[in-house]
């Protein structure tokens, strides 16, 4: 496939983004970039250095370490995948507790914080090729993007997903928080008052409450090859 376009898949949390982006950008070996890592990793970041709590936010001085914070992509031939490094450290299993689950809505409100990133995202896709998922992808970051895509499922069947993954790592949660986590985040991404988490224009709304990984694959490459065919 010489023609390459960008790929932007946003939606809600646990829809399973990132595992379809990967599989896309592996299939035509595009550049895969999870922009929820990087807002996972100033997140870490935030609550490695208490700025942030269960009852406590400290946004000036996070705003203000903003500049001192780096962010990589680093990939793992073992794992298949690139890992995200958080000032020259693999910070790639940390990030994607619940606790930070809990913040990370929190930490993406801030204007600051978005605006680092989507730079840092726009540049990273000058060059196309590209598959990222996240909040905002289709709307901000990408608002031309060749393909748009919005992820969806009911709440219940996305946080039994999240349960079910982190049981699998060993991590001690039970549904009913995870649930909360869900239905929280849903409300701050769906509600802030920078980039909230909309179908972009054009967005091809994929709803995968009742579909496998192999059924929504095979939607998407369908999707992919049909746009490819008019650019």
């Amino acid at each position: 496939m010489d023609k390459k376009i960008t790929i932007a898949i946003d939606g809600f949390s646990s829809t399973g983004k990132s595992t379809l982006a990967k599989q896309l950008a592996n299939h035509l070996s595009y550049v895969y970039v999870d922009t929820g890592a990087m807002y996972r990793a100033i997140t870490f970041f935030a609550m490695q250095n208490g700025y942030i709590t269960a009852d406590y936010f400290d946004k000036e001085t996070l705003i203000q370490s903003l500049p001192f914070i780096t962010l990589e992509f680093k990939f793992n031939a073992a794992a298949g995948f690139a890992e995200m490094y958080l000032n020259d450290t693999n910070v790639e299993k940390e990030i994607r507790t619940i606790e930070v689950s809990g913040f990370v809505s929190k930490v993406a409100e801030i204007d600051q914080v978005r605006t680092k990133l989507v730079e840092q995202q726009q540049e990273m896709g000058k060059n196309k090729g590209i598959v990222m998922d996240g909040r905002d992808i289709g709307t901000v970051v990408f608002p031309d993007a060749e393909l748009k895509i919005f992820m969806s499922a009911s709440a219940a069947t996305r946080a039994q997903r999240r349960f079910d993954e982190l049981i699998a790592k060993g991590d001690q949660v039970t549904y009913d928080e995870v649930l909360k986590n869900v239905v929280e985040r849903d409300y701050i991404d769906s509600h802030r008052a920078n980039s909230p988490l909309v179908q972009a224009k054009g967005a091809v709304e994929i709803d995968n409450s009742n579909l496998n990984r192999a059924e929504q694959f095979d939607m998407v490459v369908a999707l992919v090859n049909e746009v490819v065919k008019k650019v």
